[in-house]
């Protein structure tokens, strides 16, 4: 029977209900299921304060749980950075623990691979997948039980028609990426990883293609977009354009205009984000891309949480 630790490093889970929803349909899957004490606490917008999410982190490590799983994203990590327990985290990844989550959790991602070169993982939360009144995603739960079986060796998807490859394209690099929001906040400091010739993932929620565009100008003004073999675009979503102000801007535009600006092929639609179907993806793993006619993968064998 495999083990997961569930715990809150972000924002307080104010869905009650979807979470015990979430830890019904893990043990109802066969797993053994082991809450923090702090997983419900809550201070502010905060799952406790900084302390009290540090400790709980502290405990995912220490619980040799096959997966720790955040509750749910938000906002929280980034303050945290300075003081999580780098050694233990990736003591825990070397010896099986798959860390997963994703959102708020990109900074923790990307800090602990810059600390410490551990691979984790890009994937569903407690709350919003797994305590989905309509269930979990076939698609999202089917990755899920693969990592845990060892099983997940790669993802593919289907790309537009404008994006396909017919004679084939492939490279390989260190994949690394989520949420666009938060990796932008780290630009600058020592918790941005420093990957040259790696195939970059992004995703976000509830931010205008103005936005979107913004940001992905400060990755390409950073130099970082023109380091990267590949950049893979997930998914936007939950935003509004503005009829009478956009006048024809919108997120193609954005994607449009990025591809003016750098030479890194730019290949989108990739299943992951803010939605139901997601894949899980491992973060700092190195992987092989491939593209033949609309046919993407993204390919990285067995994995365990050490350097790759």
């Amino acid at each position: 029977m495999h083990d997961i630790y569930i715990y809150s490093p972000s924002s307080a889970v104010r869905d009650k209900a979807a979470f015990r929803r979430g830890v019904k349909q893990l043990k109802g899957m066969g797993y053994a299921v082991t809450v923090d004490e702090a997983a419900l606490t809550s201070q502010m917008r905060f799952a406790g304060d900084d302390a009290t999410r540090l400790a709980a982190i502290g405990r995912a490590a220490a619980s040799h749980a096959d997966v720790a799983m955040i509750a749910r994203g938000g906002y929280g990590l980034t303050r945290l950075l300075a003081d999580l327990p780098y050694e233990a985290i990736a003591h825990s990844a070397a010896h099986g623990t798959r860390w997963v989550g994703l959102s708020d959790f990109t900074a923790f991602q990307a800090a602990v691979y810059a600390k410490t070169g551990a691979v984790t993982w890009q994937g569903p939360d407690v709350v919003a997948d797994f305590g989905n009144p309509d269930g979990p995603d076939e698609i999202m739960q089917a990755c899920f039980e693969d990592l845990l079986l060892g099983q997940g060796e790669g993802t593919g998807w289907r790309l537009p028609a404008s994006e396909a490859r017919q004679n084939g394209w492939e490279t390989s690099g260190r994949l690394w990426g989520g949420n666009l929001a938060v990796l932008c906040g780290l630009l600058g400091t020592p918790y941005f990883p420093s990957i040259k010739g790696g195939i970059l993932f992004l995703e976000d929620v509830g931010e205008h293609p103005y936005r979107i565009e913004r940001m992905l100008t400060q990755l390409l003004h950073a130099g970082v977009l023109g380091r990267q073999k590949a950049v893979l675009l997930g998914q936007f979503t939950n935003y509004k354009l503005v009829s009478g102000y956009d006048k024809g801007f919108k997120f193609s535009t954005v994607v449009d205009w990025l591809r003016s600006q750098t030479t890194a092929p730019i290949f989108t639609g990739l299943p992951f984000g803010h939605v139901a179907t997601k894949v899980l993806l491992p973060f700092g793993a190195q992987v092989d891309l491939s593209v033949q006619g609309r046919d993407a993968m993204v390919l990285w064998g067995p994995l365990d949480g050490r350097r790759h």
